[in-house]
């Protein structure tokens, strides 16, 4: 099981990087247009927001149930962005 501290940290890395990602993409190419990119930013942020959110609730009762569903959540939605990454054109 993961603890807090731990589960943030890996929030924190995984939507990171997909974030560079994106940033790399608009560099690699300048010439397009970017709303896609931009979305799906605002995505990670949002994202984000969500998971840490639920993270520093305390009113879970099975801890570790609880952030195992983080875990999970982390995992489905971190692939689904690096998806949209992979489809922009």
């Amino acid at each position: 099981m993961s603890n807090k501290r731990d589960l943030k940290k890996d929030i924190n890395y995984v939507l990171g990087d997909i974030i560079e990602a994106v940033y790399v993409w608009e560099l690699a190419n300048a010439e397009k247009p970017t709303k896609e990119s931009e979305a799906v930013i605002d995505e990670a942020i949002v994202t984000f927001d969500e998971l840490i959110a639920r993270v520093n609730d305390r009113g879970a009762e099975n801890k570790k149930a609880h952030f195992k569903a983080i875990s999970a959540d982390l995992e489905t939605k971190g692939r689904a962005l690096i998806e949209k990454i992979n489809k922009l054109k």
